[in-house]
This record gives C-alpha cells, sequence and structure tokens, in this order.
C-alpha cells in the first residue's frame, strides 16, 4: 500500500464513523489530506490515529518522501530562526526520533537529542516529561553529557503532530527548569490545535518569559462524532498475525557499525558525528544490497525509535536503483481493518525483543502492492535477543505470513563509550 494509494481512495473512518481531519491551510501548499488519513484505536483517552502518509511509521513508505518531509519541515524552522542561527533540536519519541533527525541535518543543527522510552541506566536521566494520550507516555532525556544540551541556542521541539501542544508545553517546562533559555520552535508535519490550546501555548510562553514559535507544514482540526469511543469499541475484534501458505525464510546479516559513531539521536548527535555516520550508512546499505535481488522489492523496517538509520539506509538503497518503501514497528495498538479506504489494512503483535519489556510491540501493513518484497528488519544492540527469535517474536510473526525476512543486526555504539569519549565536549 502506498501513500497515492492512500489519498485517491474514499477514508472508511470518515464514511462510516464520520472522523475527518479538515484543512485550514499551509505556507508550503500541502493539505492536511496531503499528511495525514484518519485511523482508529481502542483507547478510551482517544480513539482516533493521525495515520502519516509521509513519515514512514504505519504505512510503507518511499524513503525520499519521508526526508523531504523533514527537509520542508526544517526549511519552515530556519524561516523563522534565519540562517545565521545554531540551533539544537529535540525529536519526542517514538514517532518523530527520525523526523527530529531528519530536520537537525537539514538545519545542521550543533545537537539532536530525541526522547527515549528505553531506559539506560549506565547514563542517567538528564530530565524527564509525560504525554497524556500516547499508549506509553513517559519520556526520558539521555544525552551522554548534561553539556550537551547545556546552552542558550534556540531548541527546535519536533513532532509528528501537535494535537493539544501539551506535550511540548510540558518537555518546554521540563528543559526550561534545567537549563534556561530564551528561544523555543515546536515543529511538526501538521497542527491540529484548536485556539485555546494555540492560547495555552502562549500563556506558557509568557509565564516563563520566553519565545515559542510554532511551525508546520500544515494546519487543520479534527471532527470527532459523539461517541466514537464507544463506535471503534463495537467494531469487530481485529484479526491480527495472518498466516501465509507458506512459511517465509529469514536470514541475517551482522553490520558493523563503528564504535565511536552514534547510531541515532538517543544520547545525543553532534554535528561532528555526520561525516562518520554517513560514510557508515553507504558501507550497511552496501552490504545489504549484495544480499539482496535488485529486481525484488524491498520494504526497510526499523524497530520502534530506531528510525533514522534505517530510513538513511533505505534512501541509500534506492539511489543504487532497488524499489524500497520504509517503515517502524512501534509501541503502540491500533485498529486493524482490511476495508479499501482505511490505512492499517494488516497488523502484527509481537514479544518485544528486549529484555525486560513486558508490553507487546506492533507492527502494521508490511506489505508491496501486487508483489512479494522481502523485509529487511533492522535492529539494534539491545533488541537482539532471544525473543526477537523465539515463537511469537517479530521474525516468527513475519515469516508465517509468508513474508521472506533478512534480519540486519546493528552493532551500534555503546552509549558508555560514547559518554567516555564526549568527556568535555559541549554543543
Amino acid at each position: 500500500m502506498s501513500s497515492h494509494t492512500l489519498l485517491r481512495e474514499v477514508h472508511w473512518a470518515t464514511k462510516y464513523l464520520g472522523l475527518e481531519f479538515t484543512h485550514i491551510g499551509s505556507g508550503v501548499g500541502m493539505t492536511i489530506s496531503d499528511l495525514v488519513v484518519p485511523g482508529l484505536r481502542r483507547n478510551p483517552r482517544r480513539a482516533h490515529l493521525l495515520v502519516s502518509t509521509v513519515l514512514g511509521k504505519h504505512v510503507p513508505t518511499d524513503p525520499g518522501v519521508v526526508i523531504a518531509a523533514g527537509d520542508r519541515l526544517g526549511d519552515q524552522v530556519m524561516d523563522v530562526l534565519g540562517t545565521d542561527a545554531d540551533p539544537v533540536v529535540l525529536g519526542f519519541a517514538e514517532t518523530a526520533t527520525g523526523l527530529g533527525q531528519c530536520v537537525a541535518t537539514r538545519l545542521n543543527a550543533r545537537c539532536y537529542l530525541h526522547s527515549t522510552r528505553r531506559d539506560v541506566p549506565e547514563i542517567g536521566t538528564f530530565a524527564g516529561f509525560e504525554e497524556g494520550h500516547s499508549h506509553a507516555t513517559s519520556h526520558q532525556l539521555q544525552p551522554t553529557s548534561v553539556e550537551l544540551f547545556t546552552n542558550d541556542h534556540p531548541l527546535v521541539l519536533v513532532d509528528d503532530e501537535i494535537s493539544t501542544g501539551a506535550t511540548a508545553i510540558d518537555a518546554i517546562r521540563a528543559l526550561h527548569e534545567h537549563n534556561p533559555r530564551s528561544h523555543y520552535i515546536i515543529a511538526s508535519l501538521v497542527d491540529m490545535r484548536a485556539q485555546h490550546h494555540r492560547d495555552a501555548v502562549d500563556s506558557a510562553a509568557a509565564e516563563l518569559g520566553v519565545k515559542i514559535d510554532s511551525v508546520s507544514l500544515a494546519e487543520g482540526y479534527t471532527v470527532l462524532p459523539d461517541g466514537l469511543v464507544e463506535s471503534v469499541g463495537a467494531l469487530p475484534d481485529p484479526v491480527l498475525n495472518p498466516v501465509g501458505a507458506r512459511t517465509g525464510t529469514v536470514e541475517r546479516i551482522d553490520i558493523d557499525w563503528p564504535a565511536a559513531v552514534p547510531e541515532g539521536g538517543r544520547h545525543g548527535f553532534l554535528r561532528e558525528d555526520s561525516e562518520e555516520f554517513d560514510a557508515a550508512i553507504e558501507s550497511a546499505a552496501a552490504a545489504l544490497c549484495g544480499r539482496l535481488d535488485p529486481d525484488r522489492p524491498v520494504i526497510v523496517i526499523g524497530h520502534e525509535e530506531l528510525m533514522y538509520l534505517p530510513l538513511r539506509i533505505a534512501e541509500s538503497m534506492s539511489t543504487s536503483g532497488y524499489r524500497v518503501r520504509f517503515q517502524t514497528t512501534t509501541r503502540s495498538p491500533a485498529y486493524v481493518l482490511d476495508h479499501a479506504g482505511y490505512p492499517l489494512r494488516r497488523g502484527f503483535r509481537f514479544t518485544a525483543p528486549e529484555n525486560g519489556e513486558d508490553e507487546p510491540r506492533f507492527l502494521y501493513n508490511a506489505q508491496w502492492p501486487e508483489e512479494d518484497p522481502v523485509v529487511v528488519a533492522v535492529i539494534d544492540t539491545a533488541a537482539d535477543t532471544d525473543r526477537l527469535t523465539a515463537r511469537g517474536g517479530l521474525l516468527d510473526v513475519l515469516s508465517a505470513s509468508g513474508t521472506d525476512v533478512l534480519l540486519a543486526a546493528v552493532s551500534g555504539a555503546d552509549p558508555q563509550s560514547l559518554q567516555a569519549a564526549r568527556v568535555g565536549v559541549s554543543a
């Protein structure tokens, strides 16, 4: 399923339940319907889901489209800051970890950090905040050193959607308490806030004595029908983990990653890391291309917060001539319905691969229209466990559906080694 297919279809949740996303305006010529389509979830706090057509989370997406959306959002930020600004960037877990780094790359930001829900006790938590409507609510900030985020440079907070702005304000408050700064920018693909939500941001800015700007690719609002939570609850139970006519193959390739290069922004990614990161991406993509049929479509799947590295691998494979789409797994359960006009046509529920994690994980769609793709599942060291390959794990449920899987295990930088290498380094 492609984002273009979604845009052509009549949205099922609109037709049958009255859930609708309405466009208000855009400074870049995009509409809300270009960027999100209505999905559902069984959640008493919020039963609707904004399924992005440009993010590469729930829907397999052209990696060039994902990066272009991040670039356009970065350009919006640059229009506010000016070319002489030297910002730091924060991305929100889990959905916007890759988008945030796309924006940081576009801005040539001095430091990129994303919040995380994977605790690394050896690093410690610099700050934390909560997200009200999310399935997993707690965000932790774990830079390798406090100095990476201790400055008065403009801070850009990146999320895929802004529904109320409450999470961004909570993050600003938490960060401002540790390190006051004068200017914050909230950047999102879509801004769906009502006026009273915007007023709340202005009030927080006045209270803190700071400037808070907001940018997005499009603005709109959500039309929520009465009783949506009950309507979704009354729908038939979704059928997950489809079983195919055959069992797919599972192969493995180990990707050697430089020990001193962060594989993403979980513990901070510095501008100076970019050159070695780019070289490591090209090497990883070349190794994968050596194991794949160039005539067969590929879906590169990242694992939860590990979005930017597999996105860049997918982009590199695409420029090498492969037909590639990109998406990731998620912690968040969503409602699956195999019906034309609904974006989540197929779903997988699997055991979290990380040791000590009890909640299940999910993957949606992972399909290529009318063709049989190979899935390249990119995971990092913490997810490279027996749980990944055991019955009920990601590889098991994917192969049971008839999908051929190539597991790409990335031996990322050790957080403690990265921390030691950065002693005395500040952004």
